[in-house]
Formats: C-alpha cells, sequence, structure tokens
C-alpha cells in the first residue's frame, strides 16, 4: 500500500509539468504555425512588387569629343519620371547581355546604287558583333511592305546569306537604271518604314531577351505607311527597343530624310548615322557596336503607383557633370489595371 500511495504522490507531482511542458510545447508550435506563414509572405509580396513596377532603362553617356564615360557609379545618377525624382533601386553596366538585333533594310528605288555596300557593310558588322549561342540577328527588307528574309537566329552563316539575297524590289527596278533622268519621288514606288518599324517591334523582337535593337538602313523617306511616325515610335517604347540608324541613299535622285531618322533614333536611345561612303558606313556600325558594348542598366520602382496605360517620360543627368551626353529613351507606358 505504502508503495501505491507513494507512486499517486509522485504521479500527482509529475503530471502538472508535463501538462505544462506540453502546453508550452503547444503554444510554442501554435505561434511557429501562426508566424510561419507570415515571415513566408512578406518576402513573395515584396518580389511581385518588385517583380511587376520596376522601370529598366539602358543607356550611354559620352563627353563632348563622344568619347564613353564607363566609371559612373549609382550616386552619380539622377533620375526623374514626369519630372519628379525617383529611387534608383540598381545600377550596374551592362556588357554582357545577350543582344537580339533586326536589321531593316529599304530595297526601294533610292538605293539601288548604294545597296552593294550596304550589304558588305552590314555582313562586316555582323561578323564582328554576333556571338554565337548568345546574340540573335535577323534580315527584313522593306518597300510597301516588310519581307523577312531570315528569322531570329544565332548562326552568322545564315544571316550572311539572307544578305546576300537583298535586291532592289523588282517594281523599283522598273523604274529606271543607271544613265536615267532624275525620277521623281512620286514616280518611285512607295516604302512603308513605319510600318516595318512597327510590325517587328510588336512582333518579332517585343518578347526577346536581353537589349533588344533595330537598325534602319534607308534614306528614311516614308512615302505609304498606315502607321504614323509617333505610333511606331511609341511600339518601340512599348517593347523596349532601342533604334539606330544608316541613314544612305541615291544622293542625286533623292534627300535623305536625316531629321526623320533622328527622331526615331533619339526617342529610342539610339543614334542616326548618315555615311558618304563605304568606309563611313563601317566607322558608323563600329560605333553602333561600341555603344551596345558601353550601356549601363538602371532600374527603379516608379513612386506613381497608378495602373492607368499613361505615358510617363524619363529624365536623366549625371549629377555636376553637364558637358556629358546622356541617351535614353524617352520614356514609357504604364501598365494598365487589368
Amino acid at each position: 500500500m505504502k508503495f501505491i500511495k507513494i507512486l499517486l504522490v509522485i504521479a500527482s507531482l509529475v503530471s502538472p509539468v508535463l501538462l505544462l511542458s506540453a502546453s508550452a510545447g503547444q503554444s510554442k508550435d501554435q505561434k511557429q504555425q501562426t508566424k510561419k506563414p507570415e515571415q513566408e509572405k512578406k518576402p513573395e509580396e515584396q518580389s511581385l512588387k518588385l517583380g511587376t513596377s520596376l522601370v529598366t532603362v539602358p543607356f550611354n553617356v559620352t563627353n563632348k569629343q563622344n568619347r564613353y564615360i564607363n566609371d559612373l557609379t549609382k550616386d552619380d545618377i539622377e533620375i526623374l519620371e514626369d519630372n519628379k525624382p525617383q529611387e534608383v533601386f540598381s545600377f550596374e553596366r551592362q556588357t554582357d547581355l545577350p543582344i537580339t538585333i533586326a536589321m531593316l533594310i529599304d530595297i526601294s528605288l533610292s538605293q539601288q546604287y548604294t545597296l552593294r555596300d550596304e550589304v558588305m557593310a552590314g555582313q562586316q558588322f555582323f561578323r564582328k558583333v554576333l556571338r554565337p549561342n548568345k546574340d540573335t540577328a535577323a534580315v527584313i527588307t522593306f518597300e510597301n511592305e516588310a519581307d523577312l528574309l531570315q528569322n531570329l537566329t544565332s548562326s552568322l552563316e545564315k544571316v550572311q546569306r539572307a544578305l546576300e539575297r537583298v535586291r532592289i524590289s523588282a517594281a523599283a527596278g522598273r523604274l529606271g537604271g543607271a544613265g536615267t533622268p532624275p525620277i521623281n519621288d512620286s514616280n518611285a514606288g512607295s516604302t512603308a518604314m513605319y510600318d516595318a518599324i512597327y510590325a517587328v517591334s510588336s512582333d518579332l523582337l517585343r518578347r526577346e531577351a536581353g537589349r533588344r535593337v533595330i537598325i534602319l538602313v534607308t534614306d528614311g523617306d516614308d512615302t505609304s505607311s498606315k502607321i504614323k511616325m509617333k505610333e511606331a515610335i511609341e511600339q518601340a517604347w512599348r517593347s523596349e527597343i532601342i533604334c539606330y540608324a544608316i541613314g544612305i541613299g541615291d544622293p542625286y535622285h533623292f534627300h535623305i530624310a536625316t531629321g526623320v531618322l533622328k527622331k526615331i533614333c533619339e526617342d529610342t536611345g539610339g543614334r542616326a548615322f548618315f555615311p558618304r561612303t563605304r568606309e563611313d558606313q563601317d566607322v558608323a556600325y563600329a560605333k553602333i557596336d561600341e555603344d551596345l558594348r558601353s550601356q549601363y542598366v538602371l532600374a527603379y520602382e516608379p513612386s506613381n503607383e497608378t495602373k492607368d496605360g499613361s505615358f510617363r517620360t524619363i529624365q536623366m543627368r549625371i549629377k555636376n557633370q553637364k558637358d556629358l551626353t546622356v541617351r535614353h529613351r524617352r520614356g514609357y507606358f504604364a501598365a494598365k489595371e487589368s
């Protein structure tokens, strides 16, 4: 009996301790269970927020001698949206991102005396720029409509073969040739450059990775596009495409629309070149190559969180250095509430 009484006493003393211990363990588990979802949720929400609202801006900086400035830091940059300062989220030099290039070549009559040199210069450019298994390129010709000669590929051989197939259109060829009298633009067929830019921006390049680039080889004289220049530029903004131009053509029969080409390129963050010789073309392509290898990429989260689909202007400055030129796209379209 004594032994049973001792066991009952021990049990009565130990039970509350076990109950308290179990209760404490259960309480601790409940706290962990209630805290865990909250701890896991915050990073997801933050990641989602950043992923859906960051604006990225590739840009180049040059001095008065057109030399690239490659030693800037995050603290040197001032970024504004609609004239309001924004906080820089990330900033880095980008020299190794994949590049996707669509070369749009004008095959209207105005190019008949310069096209061969244009093709050769283009081939040399791709030999230097296109990195196998990293960069991709496409070749498109246009007159009254765009024609995809080579879809996006990383094969230099395929790009070179496509360039060799570039010819003045048959319709343009019937309008004149060497030794013919000056030809009026109205008789020279139609050129739909804005339509070609819009189609390539909205379809071919829109979802490609890395930097997306259009190179226009043309005199810039658009005679038949259904799309206006403003709409072509806006579509390039939406697809984050940089446009460059090799402004060239027959200097005797046709003018070169320098203002048009400069507008398209400067608004999208690129540059227009106006070579007079084959050597000038090689220099222009070398500068495009250098541009693409000397870019910074800045990202910021807009202070204006309204999802109204409106156009927002972007301004970028280098602090305390007014003599530097910054080339970047002029703005972007905000997301729309779905």
